[in-house]
């Protein structure tokens, strides 16, 4: 049965299924996927034909110039100077600052791009390189990464999450599986301003599934090598994870480490209520260790390898925040001056604190009450503390709560699309800068089509309710607010006023959907606790 769902008094062959989903949902559940999966390809490509990060702006470029810079620097050198900082790998110009899981990704897509355009990661000379065999084969690197990763972990996670239902409507399934691919803001990042998110919420996906349907080892090693595949800056503290402890005295500059909390008191919870707790706590420590020290272990050799690597993935030196950002500390910036009241190492203190303390209620009910339903819950409302409140926060970091909000879709319809409206508008800035105003918004048309598509349970109650008047209000600035940033001027005095427009609209949703979340954590805890004692499957 679906986390969280009760069954339905009709049997399934009494299920009227819309004409919409006729032709998907009379397929096997493979076949299925397998024609949403080659609609969200040809998505995919569409978008591709767009511009990227960066295109044509010398000296620097942007995203997709250190990704390729990224496959030049490890398949021309050896990894004991891939983070190092030599006359041949200057690391002001897109040092490789994301864990080693990235760099032998890179190192594998370079053998790509260098057996079929060897220019285009030619050691130093390539620099800026933008062929166009050179882009196309980066493009194909990203779609690869997508289909080998990405589109497997969600069949394996809703193979799970459907497990065991035979009353559920096979729309409502097709459906949840368009919301996870279909993702407007994963699609536009990845396949429009460039980079690899899909590999780590790729894994991260696959981590999930694996716990869900109790296979805890597996589970605990995919969600390790997310943790070592892409780094967001400002995971900030403590970096607790599958029942064992191991602390990051600095900040962790892996991108995964915002579901930490939620996978280790959940895990925590589960080994507690065994037989032998220490036991599991033992075999769930090993395994993390292991797979750490196996992803780690080219710069294991001395402790000034491990640490100069570890320096690369916690840029303190940018400050608490740079860019326009919906967090706290970016909002709050317009009335109190951080950078100018606090030292670095003040603000530091304060994040953690504050993602900490965000994070506590949502940890704590999942160590009194691990059921499955609350781990995604969890997931949402630790990945979102993070966001609001970590140091070092990026646009593209609310790809992370969007993830486990996704995998609630059909649990919470009105949440998630509240949810996607305010992360893309978060996003528009940056999708404006580079040129992506037109597949943002196609896309976004598309998500309020397939969202709205007949046949899938909607929870008509929020309908009446404050939650749904304030989404209306949400949504009426959001539209005004577009069609200002891309028409009128800012006044020259307040270059940026659009953008700070933005974000703190942003931002107080995202804060009103952190409250609702961590409530519905906390409320069904009775009753899924009594129903995972049954020991029903999911």
């Amino acid at each position: 049965m679906a986390i969280g769902k009760k069954k339905s008094n009709n049997s399934p062959q009494t299920i009227s299924e819309p004409e919409i989903w006729s032709f998907i949902i009379s397929q096997t559940s493979k076949s299925c996927f397998l024609c949403i999966a080659l609609f969200a390809v040809f998505i995919r490509l569409a978008v591709a034909l767009h511009p990227y990060s960066g295109a044509n702006t010398p000296p620097i470029f942007g995203d997709y110039e250190a990704q390729r810079h990224w496959m030049e620097i490890t398949i021309n050198l050896p990894p004991k100077d891939w983070y190092r900082n030599s006359t041949v790998n200057d690391l002001k110009y897109w040092g490789l600052d994301y864990p080693p899981l990235t760099a032998y990704q890179s190192y594998f897509h370079g053998i790509l791009l260098r057996f079929f355009d060897p220019a285009s990661v030619a050691l130093s000379s390539s620099r800026g390189y933008e062929s166009y065999i050179g882009k196309l084969l980066m493009r194909w690197t990203v779609l690869m990464s997508d289909l080998m990763i990405f589109f497997p972990a969600v069949l394996y996670f809703v193979t799970v999450y459907y497990s065991g239902n035979p009353d559920d409507k096979k729309s409502s399934k097709a459906w949840h599986i368009l919301m996870i691919l279909l993702n407007p803001c994963l699609i536009l990042i990845d396949h429009g301003h460039f980079q690899y998110n899909c590999i780590s919420l790729g894994l991260t996906a696959a981590a999930v599934a694996a716990i869900l349907s109790n296979r805890d080892l597996v589970g605990s090693m995919l969600f390790c090598l997310a943790l070592n595949h892409k780094q967001v800056a400002g995971s900030i503290g403590i970096l607790i994870h599958s029942a064992t402890v191991y602390l990051c005295l600095s900040l962790s500059g892996m991108m995964s480490t915002y579901y930490a909390p939620a996978f280790f008191t959940y895990l925590l919870g589960k080994c507690l209520r065994r037989q032998r707790p220490i036991v599991e706590v033992l075999k769930l420590g090993l395994l993390v260790l292991g797979t750490f020290a196996l992803v780690w272990c080219p710069y294991l050799n001395s402790v000034d390898a491990f640490l100069e690597v570890l320096s690369r993935l916690a840029p303190f030196e940018r400050g608490i925040y740079e860019d326009y950002v919906a967090n706290f500390w970016c909002t709050t910036s317009v009335a109190v001056k951080w950078k100018r009241l606090f030292t670095t190492q003040s603000l530091k203190l304060l994040s953690l604190v504050a993602t900490v303390s965000t994070c506590l209620p949502s940890m704590i009910q999942l160590v009194w009450s691990p059921t499955k339903r609350g781990f995604l819950h969890g997931l949402l409302n630790c990945s979102f503390s993070f966001y609001l409140f970590s140091f070092q926060v990026h646009e593209k970091s609310i790809l992370l709560p969007l993830l486990p909000a996704s995998f609630l879709a059909v649990e919470e319809p009105f949440v998630f699309q509240w949810f996607i409206h305010s992360a893309l508008l978060s996003m528009f800035p940056l999708l404006r800068r580079d040129n992506l105003v037109l597949p943002y918004a196609a896309l976004y048309g598309l998500f309020v089509l397939l969202y709205h598509a007949p046949g899938v349970r909607k929870d008509a109650r929020v309908s009446s309710s404050i939650p749904f008047i304030l989404k209306l209000f949400a949504s009426a600035c959001s539209l005004v607010i577009h069609i200002v940033y891309i028409t009128v001027t800012p006044p020259e005095k307040y270059p940026f006023l659009f953008e700070a427009v933005i974000m703190s609209l942003c931002f107080s949703q995202f804060v009103l959907i952190l409250i609702y979340i961590n409530i519905k954590q906390w409320a069904p805890s009775k009753i899924s606790s009594e129903a995972d004692t049954k020991k029903k499957r999911l």
